[in-house]
């Protein structure tokens, strides 16, 4: 979770980084305003964020607005609204796993219908599945594989972790 809100703040930093400079080259004093107005940024941001807290759009137009000292243009805050919910469906992934797949689930379809492949289908592996239930399982080799790999915890859904675990 920590690691997750750190590199949210750090994307975060990126794009108000972006949006409040220009494509014109940078001066030495422009350069320690920048480095200013990056420690405000962080600052509200960090306030804002505390105990867990994830920044609205009006919270974070409100900060680059505050940061950068005029009003932003509709181009800019159409992008921080953008960038917004791309960050927050990120942290959506990675607090929601895999969907909520389950181990024991996956390791019962193997024992009762391993030589079909139907464990491959749950765990998101399509085409995986298709060719173990047209060769059955590989004649019984690859469902063992299988078996071994759900219980040890190396065969994973593919778009995560599993949700519950042995």
């Amino acid at each position: 979770m920590q690691k997750t809100k750190l590199l949210l703040t750090g994307l975060l930093m990126l794009v108000l980084t972006v949006t409040l400079t220009s494509s014109v080259p940078i001066k030495d004093s422009k350069m320690e305003d920048l480095k200013a107005k990056q420690a405000k940024a962080t600052l509200l941001i960090n306030e804002a964020t505390k105990d867990g807290k994830t920044l609205t759009s009006k919270e974070l137009i409100s900060i680059a607005s505050e940061v950068k000292g005029e009003k932003l243009s509709f181009k800019e805050k159409i992008a921080l609204k953008v960038f917004n919910k791309k960050i927050a469906a990120l942290g959506a992934d990675s607090t929601n796993n895999a969907g909520g797949k389950s181990q024991v689930v996956a390791l019962i379809l193997v024992l009762l219908v391993g030589g079909l492949g139907i464990h491959r289908f749950y765990l998101g592996y399509t085409w995986q599945g298709v060719v173990q239930l047209l060769t059955l399982g590989g004649c019984g080799i690859w469902t063992l594989i299988d078996l071994i790999r759900i219980i040890t915890g190396g065969l994973t859904p593919k778009d995560g972790a599993y949700g519950t675990t042995l």
